[in-house]
């Protein structure tokens, strides 16, 4: 074990980068809805908010093609990161489902719904990546304990949209169904890295296809007639806009190297703060409060958490299981 390995694999650096990766990821919704106001981009204009979407991830590529670089310079002699000829349809594959798929649902979603419901229903990609993770691709088994996690979880989603006292009580195609479709995309892009992470660099494969992504969404934004006014923005919109790329930059790379030194569930059982984290800094820096402090939204929250801590209970289990030879109970 060399020193790189022991550093990360001890438990306080465990929790505190993968910490770190959560706040991250939970930051992403309110530094998007604060983007739309200091872009000057309007609920209703979609369009737009597919170029800021574009113009935000192919910063993301390109921070985690460099990051990526830098930290592998060793193996790869001082050169850039780049993917092998035979995984550009990979590549292309996965731009078109993790990004452009994933966040026109994600962006267009958010502007006609609030951080705090976002957060709660788009901690459903996890239970939604569990059911096509068995159904599409076979990776796994349906466990019990894996469908009890996913039924506490969706418990949540329903009571964030369902419940009064606090919840708007609104739902809409383009609000929270997108956010819902979002979810989903994510799901099947989980599937897709698992394969193909086989075959190429993790780091490369979701540098280029971050790259791929942006430049198809601010194309197809711009020849549809969105247009994002970058005259008279603020230098608080642009450090916002180089942040948001480096959200998706650093979390992924740190959760990466999280994951080489490390079980997958060792550090997977930490996902259950995305939402929190999101849900948290959606209210506070949203001013979405009074929704979010009611009985319907802790308890959505509390109980999609729940669901993310069982399933990611049940998949470290698994593993062991695994590992052990032994036949996980309850397969289906």
């Amino acid at each position: 074990m060399n020193n790189a390995e022991k550093r990360m694999s001890r438990p306080g650096v465990v929790f505190g980068c993968a910490m770190i990766c959560c706040f991250l990821w939970g930051s992403a919704a309110p530094s998007i809805k604060t983007g739309y106001r200091l872009f000057s981009i309007e609920a209703a204009d979609s369009m737009a908010q597919i170029v800021f979407a574009g113009m935000r991830f192919m910063l993301a590529g390109v921070m985690v093609i460099l990051a990526g670089s830098l930290l592998n310079r060793k193996e790869n002699g001082g050169k850039l990161l780049r993917p092998k000829k035979a995984s550009l349809p990979m590549i292309l594959k996965l731009a078109m489902v993790q990004t452009v798929a994933q966040y026109v649902f994600y962006y267009i979603g958010l502007a006609h719904t609030t951080g705090v419901k976002a957060a709660i229903i788009g901690g459903s990609n996890v239970f939604f990546s569990i059911f096509i993770a068995v159904a599409a691709f076979h990776m796994e088994k349906l466990t019990v304990r894996k469908l009890l996690g996913c039924a506490v979880g969706f418990a949540g989603v329903v009571i964030i949209n369902v419940a009064g006292n606090g919840i708007d009580m609104k739902v809409s195609l383009l609000g929270e169904g997108f956010i819902l479709f979002s979810s989903l995309s994510y799901a099947l892009s989980s599937g897709l890295i698992k394969r193909y992470s086989e075959k190429e660099d993790p780091v490369v494969l979701s540098g280029y296809q971050f790259l791929c992504g942006g430049i198809i969404l601010t194309a197809a934004g711009l020849i549809c007639g969105g247009r994002v006014n970058l005259t008279g923005v603020s230098l608080g919109g642009w450090v916002l806009l180089l942040y948001m790329g480096f959200i998706s930059a650093a979390a992924y790379t740190l959760w990466g190297i999280l994951l080489k030194y490390n079980p997958v569930g060792r550090v997977a059982v930490y996902g259950f703060m995305n939402p929190m984290f999101s849900f948290l800094l959606s209210a506070l820096l949203l001013g979405e409060g009074s929704q979010a402090f009611g009985w319907p939204g802790l308890s959505a929250l509390a109980l999609v958490c729940a669901g993310i801590l069982i399933v990611n209970l049940a998949e470290e289990k698994g593993e062991k299981e695994r590992k052990a030879g032994i036949r996980p109970a309850g397969g289906s």
